[in-house]
């Protein structure tokens, strides 16, 4: 009986989306193609159907919300409007957000996978860099004038908030890692000219609930 319209895709999507869970929790060497496989309720033998190695798979895995239109741009609590005015704003203060922080398994792939990559071959080494511009182009947009000197601030807010996050994960004191966190939003904010009582700013409300 043939499978119906669609079916493959939607298979690809599952494979992906557990591997990208579990990418993100243990690293690219810690989870097997079984692993990934069970956890998308599939069987080993299908997967090269799909993919042609683990490494294939790692590099489609790294897509983030930037992206992937299909990639839930939330966390518990923090969504992201990606059509809205303040978008950039939104991006930095949920990307450095509690809830971001504490969702591992749910991680943009940039935060939780970046020595991965490094490691890696040139493949996952330019989904990394497609996450990254396409991040930075999100920011640069959503600032009030333009030029190369948004470009630059862009990448550095960029940085902040991958980097940021990055270190604030790798920290045993959780109190050291929310004060880092808070330090790299309020750098990131002020560099763009979203501080508070700026139009660019979410209301309070919605800010208190990205922290």
């Amino acid at each position: 009986m043939p499978y119906p319209a669609g079916h493959r895709d939607e298979v690809r999507k599952k494979i992906i989306h557990s591997a990208r869970r579990l990418f993100n929790r243990q690293g690219f060497d810690g989870v097997s193609v079984d692993e990934i496989m069970a956890d998308a309720g599939l069987t080993r033998g299908g997967f090269y159907s799909y993919f042609g190695s683990k490494s294939d798979l790692y590099a489609e895995a790294l897509a983030c919300f930037f992206t992937d239109p299909e990639w839930n741009n939330s966390w518990e609590g923090v969504d992201i409007d990606l059509a809205a005015a303040d978008s950039a704003a939104q991006i930095v203060r949920a990307y450095l957000s509690r809830q971001h922080f504490e969702d591992v398994e749910n991680s943009c792939p940039m935060v939780a996978l970046p020595s991965d990559v490094a490691r890696s071959g040139k493949e996952a080494k330019q989904a990394f860099e497609n996450v990254f511009q396409a991040m930075v182009g999100v920011l640069e947009h959503g600032m009030a004038t333009g030029g190369q000197r948004n470009r630059v601030t862009a990448q550095a807010i960029a940085a902040l908030c991958v980097g940021g996050m990055v270190v604030a994960r790798s920290m045993d004191s959780r109190a050291l890692a929310d004060e880092l966190r808070e330090a790299s939003m309020a750098v990131a904010l002020r560099l763009a000219g979203w501080e508070r009582g700026t139009g660019s700013e979410l209301p309070l409300s919605r800010l208190s609930a990205a922290r």
